[in-house]
């Protein structure tokens, strides 16, 4: 999705040639232009969790990953997990002798929500509510993801790439 001069316009992109969050952003970059004020990537993997990059046009990426344990089992969810992982509030046991452990150094193992979450708090959806919508009972995340559309007001754009 990307928004130009308050108009959102979307495309589907493929990320089986990518290697990490760099060629994302360049790929993403590359689809939606320079005009884009911000361009938003909605990944969703099988029912099970999703990704949200969001670049604006002279920022950095940012990135909200719905369940940590993707990064661990999803080769896609792996390219977001460094950008995600910094933003988090993620501490790293360190054993008596000050370094740390050796298991899944660095990266969450429980299946909350890593990133950060106010990546769209002025298009509509709030961090509080962003982690509510995870953690509702029996959500999926295309479910989350057309809330996220529609506080946006680009749910119609979403509907059109998945043909409904």
């Amino acid at each position: 999705m990307a928004r130009v001069d308050s108009a959102w316009h979307g495309d589907e992109l493929e990320l089986s040639e990518v290697e990490d969050l760099d060629s994302v952003v360049e790929l993403l970059r590359e689809v939606v232009g320079d005009d884009a004020d911000t361009a938003l990537l909605f990944v969703e993997e099988d029912d099970e969790w999703f990704a949200v990059v969001r670049i604006d046009a002279d920022g950095d990426p940012r990135v909200f990953l719905s369940d940590a344990r993707a990064i661990a089992t999803s080769e896609i969810a792996g390219l977001f997990a460094e950008a995600a992982i910094e933003t988090a509030d993620v501490d790293v046991d360190d054993d008596a002798d000050g370094e740390a452990d050796d298991e899944e150094e660095g990266t969450r193992v429980d299946g909350d929500p890593v990133g950060d979450p106010a990546l769209l708090t002025d298009l509509g959806t709030s961090a509080a509510r962003l982690l509510e919508l995870c953690a509702e009972e029996g959500q999926l995340p295309s479910d989350v993801i057309s809330a996220i559309c529609e506080a946006a007001g680009c749910l119609d754009v979403l509907d059109k790439l998945r043909g409904v």
